[in-house]
């Protein structure tokens, strides 16, 4: 599924629908790791305050890393109701976008893709590079914590 998404606060997150994140997953380390990692879902540090790309995939097994990601990080997903909301952190419920699964724990890696502003522009003069997020997410049974696989520049969002 390819989105748009207005990551207002250089973030956005994919959560259960059921749960709500509480900000408890910004720990010191989440900005170097690219990614806030809580119970109820994950929210996903962007170079910008702008719409952005991404695209979420639903894949069988750990994929392979990507050769053109400048930054990789994984973290858990769990999705008990089977539906994966994406949204920035001041979407409306009307502008949140849905994801099916089958109910259970996914392991969700993200792959930071450098690429060019999107078609639909809303901050054109945010600082920051221009990425594809790109969200692969995978069944798995135990419970594993952030893990960064590749490490991008220390300082890569303008």
């Amino acid at each position: 599924m390819h989105l748009v998404v207005h990551a207002d606060q250089r973030q956005f997150s994919l959560r259960d629908s059921a749960s709500r994140l509480t900000g408890s997953g910004w720990t010191p380390t989440a900005l170097d790791h690219r990614i806030a990692a809580e119970p109820a879902g994950i929210a996903i540090v962007t170079a910008r305050s702008d719409v952005v790309e991404s695209s979420v995939t639903l894949v069988p097994s750990a994929p392979a890393l990507a050769s053109d990601a400048e930054h990789v990080v994984e973290a858990d997903l769990p999705v008990p109701s089977g539906k994966v909301v994406i949204s920035g952190p001041v979407d409306y419920p009307s502008q949140e976008k849905f994801f099916s699964v089958l109910p259970g724990l996914y392991r969700a890696r993200v792959s930071y893709v450098p690429g060019g502003p999107p078609a639909v522009t809303w901050n054109e003069h945010e600082f920051g590079e221009h990425y594809r997020y790109v969200v692969e997410l995978w069944p798995v049974t135990v419970p594993s914590g952030v893990e960064v696989l590749r490490q991008g520049a220390s300082v890569w969002d303008g």
